[in-house]
């Protein structure tokens, strides 16, 4: 059994942050070398009572509407965040409930960062070729903007906040691509490169824990607060993203140039040029589209789906390479066939 993808969608809130902006409040940032350094001139970030369930059911509301998705035919509905609404209930089942979705619906959230939409797609997949569900709506929703500190060039920079969603489904009526191979891995050995140290079981909240401390380069944050060693990352993601996308290649039959779409990640204008450079894909081969939106985490894919379709980048019968990797660290791989 295959398994489709019947739609796509994302969505990014209203309140836009620009560099300028954040050089407003950082005296000594600059603007331009801001966007030349991240490829970004302005993130969106949701407002102070807007959560990253909020987000992801716009995306999911919008999609299952365009398409006039019967909603009751939804058996599972999986939430990828690391930000969710509360630490306990799941998040997915108050999605199921706002969407209208069946009480017979599973719903589970999962946490994984920048994998996690193609993480979602594996999920899925596999629900639907076991036959153990029909219709999955994957949903993404992601505020990291809550977790950077102002002063903390690092992130604050690069972070915006955004929801997506995906539905696939076994049915072939109405599909846009169908889904192929998938690579999947995770080297916990990072796990401290990229992370938020205080709230949780491990590390507990304190008075201590929310201070802010200043480091060697000048960028402020707390343990409360989120924590990127970005050439820890950086190297990180130059060694598994092109192995794995050649084990994914290997275990579909194809070469590199029978590849139309590399659709990565949408990490930072520097991160991208250089696995571009390494892998020696074509300019034309690898769109980027989040100068306005930074980088969405969990909803960079959805809104680089977007993109294409609304910039006909797409075209029937492509072949493309969905990449999503990052915090864990973790990684996921999958060949997306176009109808």
């Amino acid at each position: 059994m295959t398994a489709y993808v019947l739609g796509v969608r994302g969505f990014v809130p209203e309140n836009v942050v620009s560099n300028d902006d954040l050089v407003a409040g950082n005296p000594g940032w600059d603007s331009d070398k801001i966007f030349e350094k991240t490829g970004i001139r302005s993130r969106n970030v949701a407002s102070p009572d807007q959560t990253s369930s909020d987000l992801g059911f716009i995306a999911a509301d919008g999609l299952l509407t365009s398409l006039n998705f019967d909603r009751s035919q939804v058996d599972a509905i999986l939430f990828c965040t690391q930000t969710p609404d509360f630490l306990l209930p799941s998040s997915a089942c108050i999605l199921q409930s706002r969407l209208g979705l069946s009480t017979r619906c599973a719903a589970f959230d999962f946490n994984l960062g920048c994998s996690g939409f193609v993480y979602g797609l594996w999920i899925a997949k596999s629900l639907v070729e076991s036959q153990a569900a029909t219709n999955v709506l994957i949903v993404v929703g992601e505020t990291y903007s809550k977790l950077c500190n102002p002063h903390d060039m690092v992130t604050v920079t690069i972070f915006g906040d955004g929801g997506g969603a995906a539905l696939v489904s076994s049915n072939s009526v109405g599909a846009i691509a169908s889904l192929g191979a998938f690579v999947v891995g995770t080297d916990g050995r990072g796990a401290e490169n990229l992370i938020v140290r205080a709230g949780a079981a491990r590390h507990p909240r304190t008075a201590t824990t929310a201070l802010a401390v200043t480091d060697e380069k000048g960028n402020q944050r707390s343990d409360e607060q989120l924590f990127m060693n970005g050439p820890e990352v950086f190297s990180f993601t130059l060694k598994s993203v092109s192995s794995g996308i050649q084990e994914l290649l290997d275990k579909s039959g194809l070469e590199w140039n029978e590849i139309d779409l590399f659709l990565f990640h949408q990490a930072n204008a520097f991160m991208l040029g250089k696995l571009r450079e390494k892998m020696r894909i074509p300019a034309e081969k690898l769109p980027i589209c989040f100068e306005k939106t930074g980088n969405t985490v969990s909803a960079t894919i959805p809104l680089l789906l977007d993109y294409c379709r609304d910039n006909s980048i797409v075209q029937p019968g492509f072949r493309s390479v969905l990449a999503g990797f990052g915090v864990g660290y973790s990684w996921a791989f999958c060949l997306l066939h176009w109808k």
